[in-house]
């Protein structure tokens, strides 16, 4: 890779990295004041107009704020707790497709950090990497209900990363590739004469077991066993404060993003723009720069519809008992999973097969 391959990539990764971390400070206005008007109170109103400077406090008060140690903790490992969780929630945004290219200087650039190949298994196998962090953080903290936090989040993981890949595979099976850039390409046209060419109308059950599956995945209601107040006080960052603490939050919020586009790529077109082809765009806007600025506001305009039901969800609907999320797994979605695959092959088999 020469010197200008490497600026650009380098570009690329902060511009991208750039704009999914502004979704931390905008997700918690989004699910402050979500909240209050599911509740019917205020919400944020005092620090800026409407409360927008809110998370810009929070940030300072992470900043500032004391960083106590317990005693008799595994350092190590307490230390390591926060930056294993958000490591895989930053990397996996390299295999995120947000538009098609720009052209700057006499190059076709893909508004994508890393045209993997694999991507798809890229984004599963770092994806399911952030359990270490819960583990690590939950059993170095020395407090049982942290423990009994990272013991719940590693069983939830693991079982629902299970329908998830099932659900992966299904897709795989359906689109022919592992590339999500690909998948995203055979999404654009049409469909009927008046349906947008979306995976979903081919794949409604799959995106069904995703989607519920993703909830478990990160920690969201009615899913947030690991971090249950009601029984494990915060569960497995109890002991955590400051920056540490604002670490896992961040990872949080990263993951929904991510999670949101991994849904838009697979089942909501990606960048496409519902009914209008990129070459209709070109044509009318007469420039591939113009034309990839609204593909990039169109896929950041599916991410946030996502976002703003995850919000929804969380404040309607009660958490579950440990063995209803469990059942919930193991009983229905994996079943579920793997009749779709069976019947996917079968159509396939059937329609293009022969």
């Amino acid at each position: 890779m020469d010197l200008t391959e490497l600026s650009i990539v380098s570009i690329k990764t902060l511009l991208i990295y750039v704009a999914f971390i502004q979704v931390v400070p905008v997700m918690i206005w989004v699910e402050r004041k979500g909240a209050a008007l599911i509740q019917d109170r205020p919400g944020p109103n005092r620090v800026g107009p409407f409360g927008v400077f809110q998370p810009i406090a929070d940030a300072l008060k992470f900043l500032f704020k004391e960083d106590p140690v317990p005693k008799e903790v595994n350092r190590l490992l307490y230390n390591l707790g926060p930056f294993l969780i958000l490591l895989p929630s930053s990397l996996i945004i390299a295999a995120i497709p947000v538009g098609d290219r720009v052209e700057l200087f006499g190059r076709d650039i893909l508004l994508q950090v890393a045209d993997i190949d694999v991507a798809l298994l890229f984004f599963l196998s770092i994806s399911s990497l952030g359990v270490y962090g819960i583990l690590f953080g939950g059993w170095a903290s020395n407090n049982k209900y942290s423990l009994l936090g990272a013991m719940r989040s590693s069983s939830q993981v693991i079982s629902y990363e299970i329908p998830i890949a099932l659900s992966a595979a299904n897709a795989v099976m359906f689109y022919g590739t592992f590339s999500l850039r690909q998948m995203v390409m055979q999404q654009e046209g049409v469909l009927l004469g008046f349906l947008p060419n979306w995976g979903i109308w081919f794949q409604p059950i799959g995106f069904l077991v995703l989607f519920v599956a993703l909830f478990a995945e990160t920690n969201r209601l009615p899913f947030d066993l690991p971090e249950s107040e009601a029984e494990l006080v915060g569960g497995y960052h109890t002991e955590y404060g400051s920056m540490k603490f604002a670490a896992f939050f961040m990872a949080e919020y990263i993951n929904l993003a991510t999670a949101s586009a991994l849904l838009v790529t697979l089942f909501f077109g990606g960048w496409h723009v519902p009914w209008l082809s990129d070459s209709w765009l070109l044509l009318k806007l007469g420039s591939q720069n113009v034309v990839a600025l609204v593909q990039v506001a169109m896929f950041l305009a599916k991410i946030s519809v996502l976002l703003c039901i995850f919000v929804w969800v969380r404040w309607t609907v009660p958490r579950f008992r440990f063995d209803q999320l469990m059942h919930l797994a193991w009983g229905n979605l994996i079943p579920l999973g793997l009749a779709n695959i069976i019947v996917t092959a079968i159509l396939l088999y059937f329609f293009e097969g022969r």
